[in-house]
C-alpha cells in the first residue's frame, strides 16, 4: 500500500492488479505526467476565435514563466484558420481523430472546435481537457453564444473555462470565469474579438494554477441555463408587425455581417443592407407628405410601409413601434435607397390609393422565421425536450 501525492489517492498493489485495463492505463498516465507547468498540451480548434488562444499558447513557450512545454494541434478540416496558423508557426498537426496520444500529453485544450470529443480520448489526458467558452456558463451553452448575447440584448457576458465532459457540449465543471460588460451598439464580430482575447489570457491564467483550480472546480447549475443554436438564414427574415426598432437593431448587429436581413416586396426577396438604426420621419418632400397623409387616412401607420428620406439617402420602413432605415437594397443587383425608390417604388406608390397600398409595402415572410419566436431567456430544458 502506498500514497501517490500527484494523484492524491491511496493505492494497494492488489487493487492495481485487479483494476480494469482502462483504469490501470489512466493511473499510469497520471503518474507519468507532470503535476505542474510547463504542460505538454494538445490543442483542438478551428476558427479565428480559437486562433487567439493558440497564438498566446505559442508565444508562451518563449516566455520567462512558460505554461507550455510542448504544443500540438488538431483540426477538423484542412482549410481553417487554426490549421493555417499552425502551419505558419511550424506546430505539429494532427487530423481528426488524433492517434498517437497515449502518454504524450498532460492537458488538452478545446476552443471553438465543432465536434464532441469521445470519452476514450478525454481519458487519455491525465489533467483533463479544458474548453474556452465565450459566455457566462450556464447561460448560452451551444455553438453560437456571442450571436445570442447580442440578439437578446445582454448587457453582461464573459468567458468561462470548463473541463470537457463526454456526450454533451458545455456542461462540464467551471474552473475559471471572467465578466465582460457588453458595450452599447456592439456587433457580434466586435464582441467575439474582445472575448477571444480575454479567453486566451484566462486560459493561460487557468493553466498556471490548474491543479488548484481543478481541486476547487464547481458544477454548473440548471438555473439560468440557456441554449445558443447556430445562426441560419431563417433568422434573417424581418417581421415588421412583431419586431420593434430595438429588436431589429439587435438582429442586424448579431447576424448582419454574415447574413443580410431580408423581407419581400411584390413577392420578391429583398436584402436590406447598411442599417442606420431608428429613423425620425421627415415630411419635407412632396412624396413624404402625401404618403404620410394617406396612411393617416387608413387610421394607422402600417408595418412594412416605406418612406424615402432623400436628405440622408435612407429607405425608412415602419415596424412595430417606429421606423428603421437602410441605405442599400439588393433586388437582382445592389441599389442605393434613392435608386430603389426611383427605379421601383415610385411608380407603384403613385398608383396607390388609401384602399390599395400593398404594392408599396414590404411584406413579412413568417413561414420559417425563427427569431421572432425566440423568448428572451429560453431555458435549456425547454429547448432540449
Amino acid at each position: 500500500m502506498w500514497w501517490c501525492k500527484a494523484a492524491g489517492v491511496l493505492l494497494q498493489p492488489c487493487c492495481v492488479r485487479t483494476r480494469a485495463h482502462g483504469d490501470r492505463q489512466r493511473i499510469c498516465r497520471f503518474l507519468s505526467s507532470s503535476s505542474r507547468p510547463p504542460w505538454r498540451l494538445m490543442f483542438f480548434g478551428s476558427d479565428q476565435f480559437a486562433v487567439e488562444s493558440l497564438k498566446l499558447l505559442t508565444s508562451d513557450r518563449n516566455s520567462n514563466e512558460r505554461m507550455v512545454e510542448n504544443l500540438e494541434v488538431v483540426t477538423l478540416s484542412n482549410d481553417v484558420p487554426v490549421r493555417r496558423f499552425a502551419q505558419q508557426n511550424q506546430l505539429p498537426l494532427h487530423s481528426w481523430p488524433p492517434d498517437d496520444v497515449d502518454g504524450r500529453f498532460d492537458v488538452g485544450v478545446v476552443v471553438s472546435f465543432g465536434a464532441l470529443l469521445p470519452e476514450r480520448l478525454i481519458n487519455k489526458f491525465p489533467h483533463g481537457i479544458l474548453n474556452v467558452h465565450p459566455s457566462l456558463l450556464p447561460r448560452w451553452r451551444g455553438p453560437a453564444p456571442v450571436f445570442h448575447t447580442i440578439l437578446h440584448g445582454d448587457t453582461m457576458t464573459g468567458v468561462t473555462i470548463i473541463q470537457i465532459r463526454p456526450h454533451r457540449f458545455d456542461v462540464g465543471p467551471i474552473l475559471n470565469q471572467e465578466l465582460h460588460q457588453v458595450s452599447r451598439n456592439c456587433t457580434a464580430d466586435e464582441l467575439g474579438s474582445v472575448l477571444a482575447t480575454k479567453g486566451a489570457h484566462l486560459l493561460i491564467d487557468t493553466l498556471r494554477t490548474l491543479s488548484e483550480r481543478t481541486a476547487n472546480k464547481r458544477e454548473q447549475g440548471q438555473i439560468g441555463a440557456t441554449f445558443a443554436p447556430k445562426i441560419n438564414t431563417s433568422m434573417s427574415w424581418i417581421v415588421w408587425e412583431e419586431q420593434t426598432c430595438d429588436q431589429i437593431d439587435r438582429l442586424y448587429r448579431a447576424i448582419g455581417s454574415r447574413i443580410p436581413l431580408r423581407t419581400t416586396w411584390m413577392g420578391r426577396t429583398i436584402k436590406l443592407l447598411d442599417f442606420v438604426g431608428k429613423c425620425h420621419i421627415s415630411l419635407s418632400g412632396k412624396f413624404d407628405k402625401v404618403r404620410f397623409i394617406t396612411l393617416l387616412v387608413q387610421k394607422s401607420l402600417i408595418p412594412g410601409s416605406v418612406s424615402l428620406q432623400k436628405e440622408s439617402n435612407t429607405l425608412a420602413v415602419c415596424c412595430k413601434d417606429g421606423w428603421v432605415g437602410f441605405r442599400t437594397i439588393v433586388l437582382n443587383k445592389r441599389l442605393t435607397a434613392v435608386d430603389f425608390y426611383n427605379g421601383y417604388l415610385h411608380q407603384t406608390l403613385q398608383r396607390n390609393t388609401p384602399g390599395q397600398t400593398a404594392e408599396g409595402l414590404f411584406v413579412s415572410r413568417k413561414e420559417g422565421t425563427e427569431v421572432h419566436q425566440m423568448r428572451d431567456s429560453p431555458t435549456l430544458q425547454s429547448l432540449e425536450t
